[in-house]
């Protein structure tokens, strides 16, 4: 029963990427492995085989290893659904809301459930290979803490810190860690990782060794830049700041980036597409005219994103396309918004409210406590897929005489009287080779017909590669079992 921990200097710094691909190195060794995050924060989220939610990162840590992803990777999800409320996910399933003002205090109060799973995916493998969040240098955060120290020190696993020197400072930024943190928590780190080191690693061969010296910990690596992330679902929202989109590819694919946007990873098949031009449009920039077809993504504030959609005046772009003969579709979140309603007279997603959608399909949202969680088969646009629901509300009114999909026997979406608009509750779909090439072919396009999953598989395997050439994976072992 062993395991380690990889914790970052700071958020983005690739931990979650590193984690996956040593996993699957791990794999590779005849190890059977286990992921694991304490609590993790973020609207990407994946649906279990479990029937709850965990953080879109660890079901893909789930894939490296070989298994289904299940709630015990990731006992704490935490989704952000306005500036300073989250909706609180434990085991899978809501919990309710957490506010800035009692979040120490919630958080610390998990620690129970945290160690629950935890031991239960140590009974299941040989090593458990966990991810901490954002950084152990950020002591404000410590009282309470069951992400990075408070897990470690309460489960006795080592660690291993990462630095992200792509953004630089990554010599300050371990050696900084190591002042800055209580000794008891420094005696928990055993060793450090550099990430994303582009070039010719000799150049940092005189930094690696300072590191060494003035934080006291052994280095384990120099890992390079990896491009082959590119190819992964992603979890974290920053980078849709990052990402760069082709600009000769002649099917422009616009996705205006909502401030609470979800489950964005839908879109990622569609990079694969050398015949889609992907463009995510941030606020104040209006979406191209030139647009084949608008995707408004899922949202887990869909009211307040509804709101932001009008201040940003992507509403009017989106029905000026409509006007011109563009397509749209929704997903989930987007579904609902391109109703005439939405409402909450519950108060699901803050104060009780109702807002006007855009009003392009005839039907109307009303959100409620009960949330769907469910993988999927079904078919759309004449071909077959698989995907999953992950949804608070229903979705009524004459279009949804016209769905988007069957899943066996049930109807799932709507399309407009004019067949150009369209909405879907399943998140997921363009994973499907065979819809994706169907949506396509609407759209006066072709796919690539590239599969989506043995993609994700090939990328897994080369960045597993890349760790055995440039990590020591024997030292990080050797560590787990103490």
């Amino acid at each position: 029963m062993s395991a380690i921990m990889l914790q970052g200097t700071g958020s983005d710094v690739g931990k979650s990427v590193l984690v996956a691909g040593l996993c699957r190195a791990l794999v590779r060794r005849g190890y059977r492995v286990r992921p694991f995050k304490p609590q993790n924060m973020s609207n990407n989220a994946a649906v279990t085989a479990d029937g709850g939610e965990i953080g879109r990162a660890q079901a893909l840590q789930a894939i490296a290893c070989g298994v289904a992803p299940h709630t015990d990777m990731n006992p704490v999800l935490l989704k952000p659904q306005a500036d300073r409320t989250s909706q609180l996910i434990v085991h899978g399933q809501v919990r309710g809301t957490l506010g800035s003002g009692n979040f120490r205090a919630a958080r610390g109060q998990l620690l129970g459930a945290v160690l629950e799973s935890y031991e239960r995916l140590q009974a299941q493998c040989d090593i458990v290979v966990v991810e901490g969040a954002g950084s152990p240098a950020e002591i404000n955060l410590r009282a309470g803490d069951i992400a990075n120290m408070g897990f470690a020190r309460a489960a006795g696993v080592p660690v291993v810190l990462v630095g992200d020197i792509d953004r630089g400072g990554v010599i300050a930024a371990v050696v900084g860690t190591r002042t800055v943190i209580d000794p008891e928590d420094a005696a928990m780190i055993r060793g450090f990782l550099i990430n994303k080191f582009r070039g010719d690693p000799a150049l940092f061969t005189e930094g690696y060794h300072q590191i060494e010296a003035l934080s006291g910990w052994p280095g384990m690596g120099v890992v390079p830049w990896l491009d082959m992330v590119a190819r992964l679902p992603s979890e974290d929202a920053v980078v849709l700041e990052k990402r760069s989109f082709s600009t000769d590819a002649p099917l422009v694919v616009a996705c205006p980036v909502l401030p609470r946007i979800s489950n964005f990873d839908d879109l990622d098949p569609l990079k694969l597409e050398p015949s889609v031009d992907l463009r995510m449009i941030g606020p104040g920039q209006p979406i191209p005219a030139e647009a084949a077809l608008i995707i408004i993504p899922g949202s887990k504030a869909s009211i307040a994103d509804m709101r932001a959609m009008g201040a940003q005046g992507w509403d009017i772009d989106v029905r000026a396309h409509h006007r011109r003969g563009g397509a749209v579709l929704g997903i989930c979140g987007g579904y609902q918004m391109l109703g005439r309603t939405i409402r909450d007279p519950e108060g699901i997603e803050g104060p009780p409210a109702a807002v006007d959608g855009l009003g392009l399909l005839d039907v109307e949202t009303v959100l409620s406590n009960a949330k769907t969680l469910d993988a999927v088969r079904g078919r759309a646009l004449e071909a077959d897929f698989r995907g999953y629901e992950m949804h608070m509300g229903r979705t009524n009114g004459p279009d949804c005489a016209r769905p988007f999909a069957l899943l066996g026997e049930r109807p799932d979406g709507a399309i407009s009287r004019d067949g150009r608009v369209m909405g879907s509750y399943v998140h997921g779909l363009f994973a499907s080779t065979g819809l994706r090439d169907a949506l396509l072919r609407g759209l006066g396009g072709q796919s690539a017909g590239e599969d989506y999953d043995r993609s994700v598989e090939d990328a897994l395997d080369q960045i597993a590669t890349s760790l055995e050439v440039h990590a020591d994976i024997a030292a990080m072992v050797a560590l787990a079992k103490g």
